[in-house]
């Protein structure tokens, strides 16, 4: 597991499988995704490593629900005062009230999935939702994270863009693989995912921390070239 500081307030945690963000602000510790269900060790170890504590994180934001991103919500749900959030259409699987439905494989799709192992991921967990999330409301921290929609990867995967510190958290609508910046793959529906892509190519944000790969630094203008060159 690697620590990377984005900047002072902003790391990325590089977990056995995935990875997930956390940001410090002066009252409390916010974490952007969980890992896989096994993560929460990892992110204790990693809070640690840091001079900080697990009781500091004070909310988890969940971009959406697979596996590799909420499964280690439940384990840091019980570290303390902690609230839990994801888009509204999300929570009743992050929950465990209904099952996730499969993501519309490509043909490529299909077998990289396979060669990644992903298809063997532990189940995630179920973990309570505090807070429901639309498009447009504001999470404190960061100096306000707002709420994207970016539908098509899941129906209530989202983003959040914090104005004042120029960083887009995008869950898997964006991905930065071997160098490359790209739309996010395994998704319910890629064309509503390119849609959402377009859509975050606008916020004009300067460092774009994605799902999967390092963080974009220069995002706006790298998103923007992507987006004129996406190929339907």
């Amino acid at each position: 597991m690697d620590i990377v500081e984005i900047r002072r307030e902003l790391h990325l945690l590089r977990l056995e499988f995935g990875q997930a963000y956390l940001w410090h602000d002066a009252d409390g510790l916010t974490l952007v995704d969980t890992g896989i269900a096994t993560s929460g060790a990892e992110i204790a170890e990693a809070i640690g490593r840091l001079g900080l504590r697990t009781d500091a994180v004070r909310q988890v934001v969940l971009t959406h629900y697979h596996e590799d991103h909420c499964g280690g919500a439940a384990s840091v749900a019980l570290w303390g005062d902690v609230t839990v959030m994801a888009h509204r259409l999300e929570a009743p699987v992050i929950r465990g009230e209904r099952s996730a439905p499969p993501p519309n494989f490509t043909d490529e799709e299909r077998a990289l999935h396979r060669g990644l192992g992903a298809h063997l991921l532990p189940p995630a967990p179920p973990c309570r939702v505090d807070r429901e999330l639309r498009d447009g409301d504001v999470i404190d921290f960061g100096g306000g994270a707002r709420v994207i929609a970016t539908p098509g990867h899941t129906d209530g995967s989202i983003a959040l863009h914090l104005p004042r510190a120029g960083v887009l958290f995008t869950g898997d609508t964006v991905a930065h693989v071997n160098g490359q910046v790209m739309p996010g793959v395994f998704n319910m529906d890629r064309q509503e995912m390119l849609r959402s892509f377009r859509r975050l190519a606008e916020v004009g944000a300067q460092v774009a921390c994605v799902g999967h790969g390092e963080p974009v630094v220069g995002a706006d203008a790298l998103l923007r070239e992507v987006a004129r060159n996406i190929q339907e």
